[in-house]
């Protein structure tokens, strides 16, 4: 049986391996949770994007309690342990990657004032990227953001301005974490496997063929075209360490 404890400690242990590849990890939310706040809106309506265990958008709700925020996953472990730590928040089961999604969220017809999205986007392809923000177009309200922070690569367009990003962000790892980083994203999973009070969500898991198949949009080019065409008018990058960074978009 998963208690809330318990959930509590295995994302606080999730927040720390996350750190060990994105050491200013607080800082881009802090930007991103900015600017939905920015849109002046006391009650806005967020949707969290691939939201994990749900760090992003608990740390969202905390900071505008007055939010609507619809967290969305596919993996039933993740999900299972965001719902048992935080009950305060909404969790939807949905793959990005399958048309129609939208048609879950459960918005009863009104409108998203934000999408956002950290460190989840990459995983999934090109040409299913495009499909996942088109649809999101279709329930973004004309003005609302994409806010979506990731490592995103510029050297198909900057090689030489992508090779400091990637050594700037290397420098400010190691000055963080020295020779002791957190775990890593394969330890975190292997205890996760092996521990007998997840067997279920495992099991679950597996049932579901949740995986990462790898940085397949890792390029902030896929981004940007994809964005394009779904129709959002102005895309930009907001906030920005080395190739970590806080892409925005709006929607036409």
């Amino acid at each position: 049986m998963l208690t809330h404890d318990a959930a509590q400690a295995w994302i606080a242990r999730w927040d720390r391996q996350q750190e060990g590849y994105l050491p200013d990890r607080e800082a881009r939310f802090t930007a991103l949770i900015d600017a939905v706040e920015a849109l002046g809106r006391p009650d806005p309506v967020v949707v969290d994007l691939g939201c994990g265990p749900g760090s992003l958008s608990a740390r969202l709700l905390e900071r505008l309690p007055g939010a609507t925020v619809v967290a969305v996953d596919a993996d039933p472990l993740l999900l299972g342990l965001g719902r048992a730590a935080y009950p305060q928040l909404t969790f939807v089961s949905a793959d990005l990657r399958t048309s129609g999604w939208t048609g879950l969220l459960g918005l009863d017809g009104r409108p998203v004032d934000a999408a956002v999205s950290t460190t989840a986007l990459h995983w999934i392809s090109g040409p299913e990227l495009k499909s996942v923000y088109a649809e999101l177009a279709t329930v973004l309200r004309p003005g609302g953001l994409l806010l979506n922070g990731d490592h995103m690569d510029t050297e198909d367009t900057t090689p030489a301005l992508s090779r400091l990003e990637h050594e700037v962000h290397r420098l400010e790892t190691e000055r963080v974490f020295g020779a002791n980083p957190p775990e890593d994203w394969r330890s975190w999973w292997d205890a996760i496997e092996a521990d007998p009070d997840l067997a279920a969500l495992n099991a679950a898991r597996t049932t579901a063929g949740s995986s990462h198949r790898g940085s397949e949009s890792h390029l902030l080019s896929h981004h940007v075209t994809a964005l394009r065409e779904a129709g959002f008018t102005e895309i930009g990058t907001l906030w920005q360490r080395g190739n970590n960074r806080l892409l925005c978009a709006v929607r036409g």
